[in-house]
């Protein structure tokens, strides 16, 4: 299915959540390669929440958007790809992050991006490198997380052993 205003299918199947104005929401988006490996960015060490730890393509969701025109400024803004397809709800978590923002809830989604990620136009100021993960690389998910801060090695995990079908 595709809007006018969207460049972007999404499955039929796919589950949206209906966030309430008052919450602070945010997206994220597992890409998988052709390999069934997921592409994860490390954030920088000056990054104010969850400085040097693998993150995935995702961020807030800015006044006046929805979900999924969230997901797709955010997959442009960190890959310099265009969102394709949305293939699947992954669910949502409700998180605090160490920011004094308060309580997020962050809807994730596993997506499909125009052309490869092998050179992707990362916002480096933001990140400093970029892998994809399979299942033989998943602890490396967990570098500088705490035991229960393991939001996306377990995503990660999950998408990688379903596949873009669950």
């Amino acid at each position: 299915m595709t809007t006018p205003h969207q460049r972007f299918g999404v499955d039929p199947d796919v589950e949206l959540p209906v966030p309430d104005p008052s919450e602070l929401w945010t997206v994220g988006a597992v890409i998988l390669n052709d390999d069934g490996e997921a592409f994860a960015q490390k954030r920088s060490t000056r990054r104010r929440l969850f400085p040097d730890s693998w993150d995935i393509v995702g961020g807030h969701v800015e006044a006046g958007e929805t979900l999924l025109e969230a997901l797709a400024r955010e997959v442009e803004e960190e890959t310099g790809r265009r969102l394709r397809h949305v293939r699947r709800f992954l669910g949502t978590t409700t998180w605090t992050g160490d920011d004094s923002a308060g309580l997020r809830h962050e809807a994730d989604f596993l997506v499909e991006v125009e052309g490869d990620l092998d050179r992707p136009s990362l916002e480096w100021s933001k990140h400093s490198a970029y892998g994809w993960f399979g299942p033989e690389d998943l602890d490396r998910l967990k570098e500088n997380r705490l035991p229960g801060e393991f939001l996306i090695h377990d995503l990660i995990a999950r998408a990688v052993r379903t596949g873009p079908r669950p």
